[in-house]
């Protein structure tokens, strides 16, 4: 019987319990997820389409024959180390030491611990899980990932970026069903894979992925999180991006890519470490050289250098490179007048892992910058879920950025196009801090004093629901009522029409309502058709 998510986060955080005490809740994931790795190609290396080879003496039934074994540590390190020789995996899947008695105790401690530690991943059987399109240790990953960061109490979420801004990253640079096999992708601090995963699931043909990340333990991860996820073929590389990128061309340039995607450290100090900016090889400051000890912008410079002529980009960043001066102010100008920010999203706070200050999605476009003549902006901030300790995006939240920003749909208090022009302008003077071009204020409740005490439904509020009666144009003609007087003090309807909305319409409009989406004549067309029924006598009708 196939496995069920909710039987291996059970086991995982079981597995975590029998480490707790010795270390830091962050490196849980060194000992959980190398286990995990084992048992899962060790299941399927008898599947005709596996790239992992499980040599004699290397495969986790060995590592089953050992509990209750005294030297059950140095073994299980061998054992790996059998694993990792054979396919290349030096360094990436033998990051953790099973040996090591500050972490997991001297003696019969130890004995017992990696003893339970085996016998829960043990009981877990993968076998009878569909090799193709599998994304269930995926998903045990991700969970596993969350977890760490929150328990840490550290800034270990720099690894690790949340799903659902990852699926809104993808969407808005244009990856989708229509994206062809040989486009590449690229993450210039890809941290475990979560950003480049998310993108390649988007895109059913394929995608070529690369990626480049400095922290060794964390590029070991999105190696095994890349083959857990069937992208075995997936290029990434372990090194300082900024001062020393690995992917270039024959005549040493940087290499270019189709799509580019990032999440880096926010505002990092040491970013200049190992090289020159002034004297950069590869050409990328030319638009200004970011502040020596804030590298926000040499990430977003290394990214644009990063994309092919057509290229596309998104990175998260913090809200201060949208307003902040002097080096930076000057890079920002230029950026704009090359045309290639195509659009700001604003995103609510504590999204991230390690951090709770609000951040922003940059998206880069090369291919249409030299026709750009304005940037199309949204607020996001407002919508989330809340999440424990953390603020989520919902379904919803993702389908309306999504939706409005591909439309490029302006909606007053959420989206809009800023010109070129009242970018530069003196007032603005190329600050894109959102707040001065979108008023997301909530609009003061008013009420109607004579509607309260008489009944009746206000025009103000009748009014207001304009996209509704576009597509209900005789409902809303079947409104009547007195008008009071001209200044429009205590003007209502007595609206009878409105009844006759039946209780499936009125949840649909709520629903669209929910979305911030519009009804449209192609959704609810066929409701124009229907027999109205004769007016109520009814008073004080109601709309939902």
């Amino acid at each position: 019987m196939a496995l069920k998510k909710s039987q291996i986060y059970a086991s995982l955080w079981q597995s975590c319990d029998e480490l707790r005490g010795g270390m830091d809740a962050s490196q849980y994931k060194d000992y959980v997820l190398t286990l995990l790795f084992m048992k899962y190609v060790s299941d399927k290396a008898d599947k005709p389409d596996s790239l992992i080879e499980v040599p004699t003496g290397g495969g986790f039934a060995d590592m089953a024959a050992l509990k209750g074994d005294k030297e059950i540590g140095d073994r299980i390190n061998k054992i790996i180390g059998h694993l990792a020789e054979a396919n290349d995996l030096k360094g990436v899947i033998d990051q953790a030491d099973f040996n090591d008695e500050s972490k997991l105790g001297a003696g019969k401690e130890m004995q017992d611990r990696l003893s339970k530690l085996v016998a829960i991943f043990e009981g877990l059987d993968f076998r009878a899980n569909r090799a193709e399109g599998d994304d269930l240790l995926g998903d045990a990953y991700e969970y596993l990932m969350r977890h760490f960061a929150t328990e840490s109490g550290k800034a270990k979420g720099q690894f690790y970026t949340p799903a659902e801004v990852s699926r809104v990253m993808a969407q808005v640079i244009g990856i989708g069903p229509h994206t062809r096999q040989d486009e590449t992708i690229y993450d210039l601090a890809c941290g475990s894979g979560s950003l480049l995963l998310k993108a390649a699931d988007l895109a059913p043909r394929g995608l070529s992925i690369y990626g480049q990340e400095m922290d060794n333990a964390t590029w070991a991860l999105a190696q095994m999180n890349m083959i857990l996820h069937g992208h075995e073929t997936a290029e990434l590389w372990r090194g300082n991006t900024l001062a020393a990128p690995y992917y270039k061309n024959s005549d040493n340039g940087l290499k270019t890519f189709d799509f580019a995607i990032a999440n880096p450290p926010f505002s990092t100090k040491a970013w200049a470490n190992g090289f020159d900016p002034a004297n950069d090889e590869f050409g990328r400051f030319e638009y200004g050289i970011p502040p020596a000890k804030n590298g926000d912008y040499a990430f977003l410079l290394h990214l644009v250098k990063s994309l092919k002529r057509r290229g596309k980009g998104a990175i998260i960043l913090p809200h201060g490179v949208l307003f902040r001066g002097n080096k930076e102010a000057e890079i920002r100008k230029n950026l704009i007048g090359q045309g290639f920010i195509k659009g700001i999203i604003g995103l609510p706070a504590n999204l991230f892992y390690g951090t709770g200050i609000p951040a922003c999605i940059l998206v880069i476009d090369k291919e249409h910058a030299h026709a750009r003549k304005g940037i199309f902006m949204i607020d996001a901030s407002r919508g989330f879920l809340k999440d424990g300790n953390k603020n989520r995006l919902r379904a919803q939240d993702i389908h309306r950025i999504v939706d409005v920003f591909n439309r490029q749909v302006e909606e007053p208090g959420y989206a809009r196009i800023v010109s070129a022009a009242e970018v530069a302008s003196p007032a603005n003077d190329y600050n894109l801090n959102i707040p001065r071009y979108i008023d997301a204020s909530e609009l003061e409740d008013w009420h109607d004093l004579h509607a309260h005490l008489n009944g009746g439904i206000p025009d103000r509020d009748l009014d207001a629901l304009r996209d509704y009666w576009a597509v209900f144009p005789a409902l809303r003609g079947l409104q009547r009522g007195p008008r009071r007087d001209r200044t429009g003090e205590g003007r209502h309807s007595r609206s009878r029409g409105v009844r006759v909305l039946s209780r499936s319409i009125a949840r649909a409009l709520r629903l669209f309502s929910r979305l911030g989406a519009r009804p449209t004549s192609r959704a609810f067309g066929h409701l124009g058709s229907m027999p109205v029924p004769r007016r109520s006598s009814t008073n004080c009708p109601r709309i939902c």
